[in-house]
């Protein structure tokens, strides 16, 4: 998850990913809006190059300490350097604001140089001073803690002995030094906030950062902009300018592009993708993506102090009712029907794209889909049928269960009525609750299935450590990094196993045994892992840069690749078939609204998704 998104958990707040770019399943050609003999192509007066990129997700915080969505962490990743980076072409750690890392021969103290070609936008140079603060920040403040707490849990002492030299010491080995996926901010403008949990960083522009672009406007559920940062080190981005615009509607959002108006759409869905091929100078990418689409169970929600709360029901704390669930979910169907192959069927908790950590169960222990199977573990765990054909708890009223999903998501409801013939041939109701904000009954503990979905980093701590009982809020009243309220102590064992493990075989082993315990105890349904489907102007893109860049998505990077390396394309000059084969660069007039900057604020992370990454 950048960081994940999807979908990037890294501290005290769960994060929802919404599928990007929700669409219409129905959608047909004929509903796409024609291209007229002149696509409008949004030129903004003074001539200037505007890529613009339609989204569909909110962006809950433009403050790194408590943005979890992947819309907010992949604009962090435009507007913050990180101590490293992640390479397009096979996602190794490589140099960010680090040149180099070094750790000690107990592997418990690490030394970073940093780079001393590093300014902030306003001059100001970029030092080992800012990282020390940054994370000092959030080892010794819980608003600072909330997105990204989990990276520094394990740290004892952070100093910066010289401008280019920090050094963590750690309390105990942590193999995630090379992959601390945490913005670093200027410590002389952030040093003077009141209240890092309240703090959104979205009242004063432009927004001081030393990544590729700068933030120089932005308003909720409507834009962000953002300027190039003529004095990044790695060079300037080539656009004028990087546009968000945000479109509720996905089908909106491809007429926009099939206009001029935008020049890059994500989360398409199967129909819309087959209509855009056909369209002269739009270009779809379909490619492996990073996400992994998932039906989770609310098993109880609960705090750190032993309260319970929320009112989930009853009978998904039995594992056997949560296994005969999963075994009435035919993820054939899902795969055929709703994406119509532009996904794999999933099983393991990591995508198939990361290969060392990818899992899947053998075949004698894979949970299939067999209904007369699913009915005989529901008579086992007693809950059996009525007179009238309806499961009953052990209230005796008839089961049925609310499934939280995203309102903006195709493949939710889509999902969601496959749930409702597949379970109510096992006697049991679905009530499908589809909000634009999922998060607060999420948060509440106030729902008792949910679909879910997060972007997974190259290094899969992150969205592992969204399971552990540490990631649980401190009390009902607070704010967690917990995903679903899971708390087993035997995933947490091997959890704290495979962060302390720095061989990368015998880690991958058990971050495989920790997917393995997530499966067998039914928290997570893993359906699918869903396809990059995307599409971009080649009418407005010379290249853009994917990742992986052989076969990868565009939007939602662990990095700021795409849109830095976005080259615009000569006027009615295409890019065809490039090999980092481009995508976004809209040029814009007047207005945009970027797509899921949505004020979400004072929030915890959920995505998706990703976000995150």
């Amino acid at each position: 998850m950048d960081t994940h998104d999807q979908f990037g958990l890294r501290g005290t707040v769960l994060r929802i990913f919404a599928v990007a770019g929700a669409a219409a399943l129905t959608l047909t050609v004929g509903q796409l809006t024609p291209l007229g003999p002149s696509p409008q192509r949004a030129e903004a007066k003074d001539d200037k190059q505007v890529l613009t990129v339609a989204v569909s997700q909110s962006v809950d915080s433009l403050s790194p300490f408590l943005a979890s969505r992947l819309v907010s962490t992949s604009i962090h990743r435009l507007m913050y350097e990180y101590l490293t980076n992640y390479d397009p072409k096979d996602n190794h750690a490589i140099p960010g604001l680090a040149t180099k890392w070094e750790p000690s021969a107990d592997k418990l103290t690490w030394t970073y140089t940093i780079r001393d070609n590093s300014k902030w936008s306003d001059g100001k140079q970029a030092t080992a001073e800012d990282a020390a603060w940054t994370f000092n920040t959030m080892m010794t403040d819980e608003g600072a803690a909330t997105a990204n707490g989990s990276f520094v849990a394990n740290f004892k002492k952070v100093t910066a002995p010289s401008p280019t030299k920090l050094v963590i010491e750690l309390k105990k080995p942590q193999a995630t030094m090379a992959a601390l996926d945490v913005p670093i901010v200027p410590k002389h403008v952030w040093e003077k906030v009141d209240d890092f949990s309240k703090f959104n960083n979205d009242k004063k522009f432009p927004i001081v950062g030393n990544g590729p672009f700068v933030l120089t406007a932005y308003k909720a559920d409507s834009y962000v902009r953002l300027k190039p940062n003529k004095s990044f080190w790695r060079g300037a981005p080539k656009f004028d300018e990087l546009v968000f615009k945000y479109y509720k509607d996905g089908d909106a959002a491809v007429a926009a592009l099939q206009k001029g108006e935008v020049s890059f759409v994500s989360g398409l869905t199967p129909a819309q993708a087959a209509a855009l091929k056909s369209q002269q100078d739009v270009t779809v990418n379909d490619a492996p993506g990073r996400r992994f689409y998932a039906l989770a169970t609310n098993p109880g929600a609960q705090a750190k102090n032993g309260k319970k709360f929320g009112d989930g029901h009853e009978s998904l704390k039995n594992p056997k009712v949560r296994r005969a669930l999963f075994a009435a979910v035919d993820r054939g169907t899902v795969i055929d029907k709703v994406f119509q192959g532009h996904a794999v069927e999933g099983e393991g908790y990591i995508p198939p794209r990361f290969s060392p950590y990818f899992w899947k169960p053998a075949e004698s222990r894979r949970i299939s889909y067999d209904p007369a199977e699913a009915a005989r573990l529901l008579d086992e765990a007693g809950y059996k049928k009525n007179g009238d054909g309806k499961r009953v708890g052990k209230n005796g009223k008839p089961i049925t269960y609310r499934i939280l999903c995203h309102a903006t998501d195709p493949p939710d409801k889509a999902v969601g009525k496959y749930l409702q013939e597949w379970w109510g041939k096992l006697g049991i109701g679905v009530s499908l609750d589809c909000r634009d904000n999922v998060s607060d009954p999420w948060l509440a503990g106030e729902y008792d299935l949910a679909f879910d979905g997060w972007s997974v980093n190259p290094d899969p701590d992150f969205v592992l450590s969204i399971h552990t009982c540490a990631a649980l809020p401190a009390t009902p009243k607070d704010i967690g990094a917990t995903d679903n309220f899971i708390c087993d102590k035997k995933y947490d064992e091997l959890y704290d196993q495979q962060l302390a493990e720095y061989d990368a075989t015998k880690r991958a082993e058990i971050v495989k045994r920790m997917e393995s315990r997530l499966y067998d105890t039914g928290y997570m349904n893993v359906m699918a892992y869903p396809n990059a489907v995307e599409a971009y102007r080649s009418d407005q893109i010379a290249s853009i840069t994917k990742m992986p860049e052989a076969a990868g998505n565009i939007y939602g990077q662990d990095g700021y690749w795409s849109w830095w390396s976005a080259t615009p394309a000569a006027d009615g000059e295409s890019s065809g078939g490039s090999n980092q084969t481009g995508v976004i660069i809209g040029i814009v007039a007047g207005v945009v609204i970027l797509a899921g900057l949505g004020a979400f604020f004072a929030m915890r992370r959920r995505a998706t998704a990703e976000d995150r990454e």
